[in-house]
C-alpha cells in the first residue's frame, strides 16, 4: 500500500477553540503534507469537529495512540475507518497481537487504507524516565524492540523520535514509515519534548513525516512558518 502526500510536514493541531482550528486548517490545507489531530482535540470535539478539519480535504493523522486488549483495539479502528483518516494509530507496548488486532482491522479497506503505525518511546521521555518505569536499557534500546515488534506484527512502521531514524532505517529497511514528532527549527523552543531535532536533519537521517506543532500554529502566520520550514527542508525531501 502506497499513499503520497504533498509533502513531509504535518501539523499538530492542539487547541481546545474548534473555530481557531478550522481558520488554521484552512490556512495551512494549501501548504502542509498534512494535519495531526490528538487526544485534546478529539476529546473536545470529537467526530463533528474531526470533520469540520476534514472537509479542508487535507491528509489527516488521527494521533490516538490506541492501547487495549486486541479486541477492543480493533473494534475503535474499525469505528474510526468511517472518518478516513490517513494514518490511525497504537501504542506499540500493547505488544504484538495487539498490533496484529489493529493492523487486520484495516484488512478489507484495500488502497485506500489508513497507515497504521505503532508509537515505541515518547519524545517527552529521557533515560531517567525509562529507567523508573523498569525498563532496561536506553530509550534507544526500547524503541529498537518496540519497533521490530511492529514491523513483526505487520504495521507500517513506527512513531519516534528523530535521534532513533538512522538506526531504524537500517534495520527495518526503507519500506518502514518513520513518522518523527519533537521537531524544532533552529531557534525554536523544546517545551515538553526531550529528544528533539530540526527538521532537515530529521529528513537527512531518513523520516518520512515530520510532525510540527507550535513553532507553525503559534507563529504570527501560520502558513509563511510552514512554508519557511519547507524552504529550509534538503532539496531531495
Amino acid at each position: 500500500m502506497s499513499k503520497l502526500f504533498r509533502n513531509p510536514v504535518f501539523c499538530g493541531l492542539d487547541t481546545h477553540d474548534l473555530d481557531e482550528a478550522e481558520q488554521l486548517a484552512q490556512a495551512l490545507a494549501p501548504v502542509v503534507g498534512g494535519l495531526k489531530l490528538g487526544l485534546e482535540f478529539f476529546y473536545a470535539f470529537g467526530r463533528s469537529g474531526y470533520e469540520r478539519i476534514a472537509d479542508t480535504g487535507v491528509p489527516i493523522f488521527l494521533d490516538l495512540k490506541l492501547h487495549d486488549i486486541p479486541n477492543t483495539v480493533r473494534g475503535g479502528i474499525h469505528s474510526l475507518l468511517s472518518l478516513q483518516p490517513a494514518i490511525l494509530n497504537v501504542h506499540a507496548s500493547g505488544g504484538i497481537e495487539m498490533m496484529r488486532a489493529a493492523r487486520e482491522a484495516v484488512e478489507d479497506e484495500g488502497d485506500g487504507r489508513p497507515w497504521i503505525i505503532g508509537v515505541t518511546v515518547l519524545t517527552s521521555l529521557d533515560e531517567a524516565d525509562i529507567v523508573r518505569m523498569g525498563i532496561s536499557g536506553s530509550p534507544s534500546d526500547q524503541v529498537r524492540r518496540l519497533a521490530g515488534a511492529a514491523q513483526e506484527a505487520g504495521l507500517d512502521g513506527v512513531v519516534c523520535s528523530a535521534h532513533e531514524v538512522e538506526r531504524l532505517r537500517r534495520d527495518c529497511g526503507n519500506d518502514f514509515k518513520l513518522i518523527v514528532p519533537g521537531i524544532r527549527p533552529k531557534g525554536a523552543e523544546a517545551h515538553d519534548q526531550k529528544r528533539v531535532m530540526t527538521p532537515g536533519d530529521a529528513l537527512a537521517h531518513g523520516a518520512d513525516i515530520l510532525v510540527i506543532g507550535r513553532p507553525i500554529i503559534r507563529a504570527a502566520d501560520p502558513a509563511h512558518a510552514a512554508q519557511t520550514i519547507l524552504e529550509d527542508l534538503p532539496p531531495a525531501a
